[in-house]
């Protein structure tokens, strides 16, 4: 028991911890750039932070089990890719929906296939997963943009319902299943389980293989529902969709306080993590910094927010 609730003061604490770095950079934004509390460019902000919240909810299952995957990317792109497809072929909007979701399960049962029942390490098994779907991505539109003039489509992405954006309404809802999910249910305790010891999971009785399964078939449908508002959201669908949002997901889940070794954290804070992501990109062009430079700033926050874990996991094991 002592163990458990030494495991709940870390989480705590990296929640706080959380929020004091996102208000430290809310109030460096602000000095740097005049225009970051403007109205218009915080709603921007948060659209975007839809589509890298999305998926890093559904990374946050992933990671609470010990383990990664580096194909979220892909399967948005390729989602999204199909969505618009569909969408010029058909305008059919439900039809294109239901594709998408269908196809970022698939991609989620897969993965999960190969890291539970295959036992391939996480990182390989969706390191390959990766690099085949954003090939399909790139066969599927031949390298071009695919336009989209759906106009009930586009207001998933770009529409407010009284006054708030849609794409926050998909968060907020989607956040609160997960977080009723990990902690009402016994599917969240069995995630929890898994991801502080998988032997002593498996000996309590607990389904570990289909648990961990299931974690990549969450994650798939998340990324395909972020694959949905991001192309809504552009009116387009483009053959690189989706690329470096692992990356960001993976900061923001650390950021929310979830250890990267498993079994600790809450998917809350997640969003936390989201934001701070996405005000560090809004900043950075609103500043007007070579877009190549973001990739240095983002690396350089992952390197940080990792290494930090490693250190609060270090305290608490004491």
């Amino acid at each position: 028991m002592k163990k458990v609730n030494k495991g709940v003061l870390v989480a705590q604490v990296n929640i706080y911890r959380s929020v004091l770095i996102l208000l430290l950079i809310c109030i460096v934004a602000s000095i740097l750039s005049k225009n970051f509390l403007s109205l218009s460019n915080l709603f921007n902000v948060v659209r975007q932070v839809a589509v890298g919240g999305l998926v890093a909810a559904g990374m946050t299952f992933v990671i609470l089990t010990g383990g990664i995957d580096l194909s979220v990317g892909s399967i948005v792109g390729l989602t999204g890719a199909l969505c618009a497809g569909i969408l010029k072929s058909t305008d059919n909007m439900m039809l294109a929906i239901l594709v998408a979701i269908t196809v970022g399960v698939l991609c989620g049962c897969i993965n999960g296939f190969f890291v539970a029942y295959c036992e391939i390490p996480a990182f390989i098994a969706t390191l390959g997963m990766m690099t085949l779907l954003r090939g399909c991505v790139l066969v599927y539109t031949q390298g071009s943009p695919i336009a989209i003039k759906n106009a009930g489509y586009k207001f998933i992405g770009k529409g407010n319902l009284l006054g708030i954006p849609l794409p926050i309404l998909f968060v907020v809802f989607f956040f609160l299943l997960g977080h009723y999910i990990l902690t009402k249910t016994a599917y969240g305790r069995a995630v929890y389980a898994l991801g502080g010891s998988r032997e002593a999971a498996r000996l309590s009785g607990i389904r570990t293989k289909l648990v961990e399964w299931m974690v990549y078939v969450i994650n798939g449908f998340m990324c395909a529902m972020a694959g949905i508002i991001l192309t809504s959201r552009l009116a387009s669908a483009q053959s690189t969709g989706g690329e470096g949002i692992e990356m960001d997901a993976i900061a923001a889940v650390i950021l929310g306080g979830t250890s990267l070794s498993g079994g600790s954290g809450f998917i809350l804070p997640t969003v936390v993590g989201a934001i701070i992501m996405g005000i560090i990109d809004n900043l950075l062009t609103l500043m007007k910094i070579d877009p190549h430079a973001t990739n240095i700033v983002k690396g350089a926050v992952i390197l940080l927010a990792v290494l930090v874990d490693k250190k609060v996991n270090e305290l608490s094991d004491r």
